[in-house]
């Protein structure tokens, strides 16, 4: 999730709030040329023609997840029903009052009735945010680590370690999280995007060398295997570091946004089994339901009790496979190992569209699951209030975190 001034003074025009999310992926795959995908989020030209450009596209796409989440924007915040150039520059007006101080706190609380936000702003801090400091909480981001990338520089700015061998690294890493941890609710990494998410044990010997290598060359000149190298040892000392102060691990796992660079066997959840089982008092929260590796989560999460599955995401990719999944949960996962939502979205407007969407297929669900006589109209309100509130409540320290973040503000 953006800040607040993003919002408020680099905010979107309507087309940008419509369609800056995930839809240009599908609207890529459904044929939009690249000029009409270019111009679509250009904001000086003409919001008709623009949208006209990749209308066909829309049209084809506006079935899916990401395009239901579009429509259910354009109806909920500026009152379309449907999608065309003339409404939408008419429509356009609207933002003079939603991008303005407090409405971005306000979409989120009041429209997508969300309890808080937690959010991976690709950093190592974790920084109050004065626009709602209870309420957009913040990750501790541990990617370029996992990816093997170390920039001496921008590590001794940070914590005044000069980093030179393996022990000043290892030091650094624990002075990142003394300074950070407090305020952060979790450490999240993404490296799913540029590695594989399998993981090998690693001597520091191996380390050390890998280590040297990624100080001495260019980075251009550092092999894939050096840099695993280093990622699997990084990422073994930051699951570590989250055992020592009570953080859960959220780690990126299966579909990749965007189009056509998707190596499928680095994305499975299972790669990383190695991992689990090294470090069974850590708390991983693996996300997106390990999109299309589904079925293959369902048994990690009944297997390792360090695992929680995280919907973040999923509903928008594949509201049906999604609820699917949900179903396969209930059946075969303990319901305290859930979490029902994500926005993992920029604008808040789009994360209220990805809130209605998993209410509608959790809801769906559930109703299946009654109708087919396994739960109880009781027992399935039980049961979403677990996967939607209790559970994260009892995986984060969200109340000590709030606390830390008061005082530290």
């Amino acid at each position: 999730m953006k800040r607040e001034a993003d919002w408020v003074e680099n905010g979107p025009d309507i087309l940008q709030d419509l369609f800056g999310n995930y839809v240009p992926a599908d609207l890529v795959t459904a044929g939009a040329s690249p000029e009409a995908m270019r111009n679509l989020m250009d904001a000086s030209q003409d919001i008709a023609s623009r949208f006209e450009g990749i209308r066909d596209a829309w049209e084809a796409t506006q079935f899916t997840g990401y395009g239901e989440a579009v429509s259910l924007i354009a109806k909920h915040i500026y009152g379309l029903d449907e999608l065309t150039g003339d409404a939408l520059a008419t429509a356009q007006g609207k933002l003079k009052t939603i991008r303005t101080p407090g409405k971005r706190y306000h979409i989120l609380h009041d429209l997508a009735n969300l309890d808080h936000i937690q959010t991976d702003d690709f950093s190592w801090q974790c920084t109050p945010d004065t626009s709602g400091p209870d309420f957009f909480l913040y990750d501790l981001s541990w990617a370029t680590f996992c990816n093997g990338q170390v920039d001496p520089s921008a590590i001794h700015a940070e914590t005044g370690v000069e980093v030179n061998d393996l022990a000043s690294l290892k030091h650094a890493m624990a002075a990142i999280f003394a300074k950070h941890a407090a305020c952060a609710i979790a450490v999240k990494s993404q490296h799913a995007y540029n590695r594989t998410l399998n993981w090998i044990e690693r001597s520091d010997a191996e380390a050390s060398t890998a280590l040297n290598a990624v100080l001495t060359k260019p980075a251009a000149e550092v092999d894939e295997a050096t840099q695993l190298c280093l990622g699997d040892w990084c990422w073994a000392r930051g699951v570590e570091l989250t055992i020592e102060h009570n953080l859960p691990f959220k780690i990126h796992t299966g579909y990749y946004a965007g189009n056509d660079r998707m190596p499928v066997r680095r994305i499975p959840a299972s790669n990383m089994c190695a991992l689990f089982a090294r470090y069974l008092d850590a708390k991983f929260v693996l996300m997106h339901i390990s999109y299309p590796y589904n079925d293959e989560l369902v048994a990690l999460a009944k297997h390792y009790r360090n695992i929680w599955v995280d919907f973040c995401w999923a509903w928008s990719i594949d509201p049906y496979s999604s609820r699917d999944f949900l179903r396969r949960c209930v059946h075969a996962v303990p319901s305290n190992k859930l979490f029902a939502f994500g926005g993992d979205t920029g604008w808040p407007t789009s994360a209220m569209a990805y809130a209605i969407q998993a209410r509608n297929e959790i809801r769906r669900a559930l109703e299946a699951e009654i109708a087919d006589g396994y739960l109880t109209e009781k027992q399935a309100i039980a049961f979403a209030t677990r996967i939607m509130n209790t559970n994260q409540y009892d995986c984060f320290d969200i109340s000590g975190t709030r606390s830390n973040i008061v005082k530290a503000a």
